[in-house]
């Protein structure tokens, strides 16, 4: 039998209408649909009229031991499935490498949808040089290691690019001016949303705003 294909399609991080036309068609045509969160993608079907009822299935950092196995069975029986995350483009700072992988190693074929990405859409309104840049994703919850982690940043020749959530980013702020200094950078929150901000300066600049 002929294995389905694994689509890895990118969806809106912010702004609905961002989602490209293949990415519809492919939704559309897929069997089976693995998601994040079952809701938020739902919604972004409905916007679109893509008709998902009985398509979707839940696929997380929480039960990926457990549904993995299941979406490379359907895989193998020649059910094409479609995978996205809540927002951006999947794979990145979430489980779905896993997938992705054990589809690789089992002769699944893999293919990408390509759209909008949070990574690469920051980047490109930063104004910080993007010739070499390193990719650190969410930074260590433990202070310990977070501390590590920002310390070996102190030795890259190259802009580095990290996601916080709005309610560590002072504190994260903070702990990188302890280490490295204050330094030029640019905060970019809430991208293609109505209350998009791009803040530009040194760590201490964008700290006071961030408190003010």
């Amino acid at each position: 039998m002929k294995y389905g294909t694994l689509y890895i399609i990118a969806t809106p991080i912010g702004n609905s209408d961002d989602i490209t036309i293949r990415a519809i068609k492919t939704l559309k045509e897929v069997r089976v649909i693995s998601c994040e969160d079952t809701r938020v993608t739902s919604k972004l079907c409905n916007i679109h009229n893509i008709e998902c009822k009985g398509k979707l299935i839940s696929y997380h950092e929480h039960n990926a031991y457990k549904m993995l196995p299941k979406i490379i069975d359907k895989l193998k029986g020649g059910t094409d499935v479609g995978f996205v995350s809540d927002a951006g483009t999947p794979l990145i700072s979430d489980p779905g490498f896993k997938l992705v992988k054990k589809a690789i190693q089992d002769n699944i074929p893999v293919k990408s949808i390509p759209g909008p990405s949070a990574l690469t859409a920051a980047i490109s309104i930063s104004g910080i040089s993007t010739d070499q840049f390193n990719f650190y994703g969410f930074l260590p919850k433990k202070k310990a290691q977070r501390l590590k982690k920002i310390r070996t940043i102190s030795a890259l020749d190259a802009s580095v690019i990290i996601f916080e959530s709005s309610k560590r980013v002072a504190a994260t702020l903070s702990e990188i001016y302890t280490i490295l200094g204050n330094r030029n950078i640019s905060r970019v929150r809430e991208i293609t949303k109505i209350h998009e901000e791009n803040i530009h300066g040194s760590i201490a600049s964008v700290l006071d705003n961030i408190k003010n």
